[in-house]
């Protein structure tokens, strides 16, 4: 084939080369995740943590080959016709997203560890990799086919993670919700990606905006349906009201360590696809999907809110709950500057990346604390944090550290800063209204943090031992979990000191 394409004088070579090294953040997850499963038929019972292990290093090492690629200028999988378009490329937007899903992915990891006493320990940590392989990829994906691709193997698994503790009828209940509403998500999105194929020819985002600029009159309304139904698949896998029934009870039912997961990962996933087809594939139609994103971000955000507020503290797993419906009132402030770029530029877009990795840190936390309080409170109830200092004082101050980054007050002032960037996103662009809707939800979101907080140092309600684990060694902490609760409280404080090593995505376009 090779030796055809020479002898022909000015034919294009049809072979792809392959940058090993931008791919290899994704590559090297996958590899491990069929390595764990292979080694899990030949571990006993007694060595299964080693499992665990083995998919800590193997998340390590995949975020370190983050660090050869920082000048952000590789691509691969390109097409041979002249035209540049890549189907992989490993810029700066890539691989801050693939160190936040990869830093996640190993957070969620560190969770877990000591802690899948009673979960198929090969499946559990051969899932959990090979969601993030698919998470990794999904920044760097630069046309249609891959970016469904990469959504699809980061949601399979998580699936099967939600549903993984057998026997449980609420877990079954969650993957069950969490399987159909995805599903939906991907079919819609899937037409709407058929729609924009079928009047574009192409599958490359830098090739379908070239030439939605220069859509027939004829098919104008099929690409307008393509852009709305593929936005509307998104809007599924980012929790966009009305879109968000499913994420409460999967939260509640899934394994802890899943549920962080799906609440800092599995968003970063769905909002890095919907950045890449609005702001790369869809400029020329920015009319149509930034009206539609600020509406979606002014209802999520008031919806998440609101049912968050209505938390009650003595219901079972009302702490879940709560950061259930926090994270979809957090997913509507996401949501405004990408509706802000369709009014000014690409680089509001960096407000939306400074914003996640600020929340995927402080999130990250507070379930970390909550899988600690877990241990010797199964029913997880936001009553069940009263009096914390009184016995975990770290933990009582981590925890009202975390809430109040998340609510955007000091001492955590890198929540502060990450809501301004995203004020000043919709006031840049014209957007006061989104604005104003903002600024209520925060002052609705401060009750309820606030709230919570204060528990943490009140004196427990006599004759009850909120916070106080059992002792013996059947329930000694494990020192991953409080290695996690440790590293996520230091990269919260730095960020808080130092705000500008987060903020400064915020000013640059990222692409």
């Amino acid at each position: 084939m090779t030796v055809a394409a020479d002898s022909a004088p000015g034919a294009a070579s049809l072979v792809q080369s392959v940058d090993w090294l931008a791919i290899a953040p994704p590559v090297i997850a996958a590899s491990v995740a069929l390595i764990v499963l292979v080694a899990d038929l030949f571990v006993g019972e007694r060595h299964k943590p080693l499992l665990g292990y083995g998919a800590v290093a193997g998340l390590v090492a995949a975020l370190a080959t983050l660090v050869p690629l920082r000048a952000g200028d590789r691509s691969t999988f390109c097409l041979t016709d002249g035209s540049q378009a890549c189907s992989y490329t490993a810029d700066h937007f890539a691989l801050v997203i693939q160190a936040l899903v990869l830093g996640g992915a190993l957070l969620t990891a560190l969770l877990s560890v000591g802690d899948t006493r009673k979960l198929p320990a090969g499946e559990f940590w051969f899932l959990l990799l090979a969601s993030a392989a698919g998470a990794a990829l999904l920044p760097a994906a630069r046309d249609l086919a891959t970016l469904v691709v990469a959504l699809e193997v980061a949601s399979l698994p998580a699936f099967a993670l939600v549903g993984i503790k057998r026997g449980d009828r609420r877990s079954s209940e969650a993957a069950l919700k969490f399987f159909l509403s995805s599903v939906v998500a991907t079919a819609v999105m899937l037409l709407g990606v058929s729609f924009v194929y079928a009047t574009t020819g192409t599958m490359h985002l830098t090739e379908i905006a070239a030439r939605l600029d220069d859509v027939p009159g004829r098919f104008s309304t099929l690409a307008e349906a393509g852009v709305v139904l593929t936005l509307v698949g998104f809007a599924f896998k980012t929790a966009a009201a009305p879109f968000h029934f499913w994420v409460p009870d999967t939260y509640v039912g899934a394994p802890l360590p899943i549920a962080a997961y799906l609440s800092v990962v599995g968003k970063a996933v769905g909002f890095s696809g919907l950045v890449l087809v609005t702001v790369i594939g869809f400029p020329s139609y920015a009319d149509v999907w930034g009206p539609a994103l600020a509406v979606l971000a002014a209802l999520t955000m008031t919806v998440g809110n609101v049912a968050a507020l209505r938390q009650t503290a003595t219901r079972a797993r009302s702490a879940v709950r709560l950061l259930a419906w926090s994270s979809v009132g957090q997913a509507g402030y996401l949501l405004v500057p990408i509706a802000a770029a369709a009014y000014s530029s690409d680089e509001q877009i960096g407000s939306t990346v400074a914003y996640a990795l600020m929340y995927a840190v402080v999130n990250l936390g507070a379930f970390a604390v909550a899988a600690l309080v877990a241990r010797s409170h199964p029913g997880n109830r936001l009553s069940d944090y009263r009096g914390l200092y009184a016995t975990r004082p770290l933990a009582a101050l981590a925890m009202g550290f975390f809430l109040l980054c998340l609510a955007g007050l000091p001492p955590g002032v890198i929540g502060l800063f990450a809501k301004v960037t995203v004020f000043s996103a919709a006031v840049d662009a014209g957007l006061g209204w989104l604005a104003v809707v903002m600024a209520v939800n925060v002052v609705i979101a401060l009750y309820y943090y606030l709230r919570w907080t204060a528990a943490l140092f009140t004196a427990p309600e006599a004759g009850t031992q909120s916070g106080t684990a059992p002792q013996g060694p059947g329930h000694r902490v494990p020192g991953a979990l409080t290695l996690a609760i440790v590293l996520t409280a230091v990269a919260g404080i730095t960020l808080s000191g130092a705000p500008q090593l987060i903020l400064r995505f915020a000013a640059v376009s990222l692409f």
